[in-house]
């Protein structure tokens, strides 16, 4: 089973690179842009064919490592 995870900076939390990229692209000439914000996307393949158990293993290994809870938001979905 495939994992695809997506992590964020929660809103409110400054995003110094989101400001970077939105200064950037206003730069080469990509009037309009506001409001970016960047993050992470993690894709992995978990063994654990049973979707609950593997729903439960990829949010353990969110909250343990991948994600610092205190400033980031995740998101998954499991792809058979």
């Amino acid at each position: 089973m495939k994992a695809k995870i997506h992590i964020t900076l929660k809103k409110g939390v400054l995003d110094p690179q989101g400001k970077a990229i939105e200064h950037a692209l206003g730069n080469l000439g990509f009037n309009g842009v506001s409001g970016v914000r960047q993050g992470k996307f993690i894709e992995l393949d978990v063994s654990e064919k049973d979707k609950a158990k593997a729903n439960t293993q990829v949010k353990d290994m969110c909250e343990k490592l991948l994600a610092n809870q205190v400033i980031e938001d995740y998101q998954y979905e499991l792809v058979a």
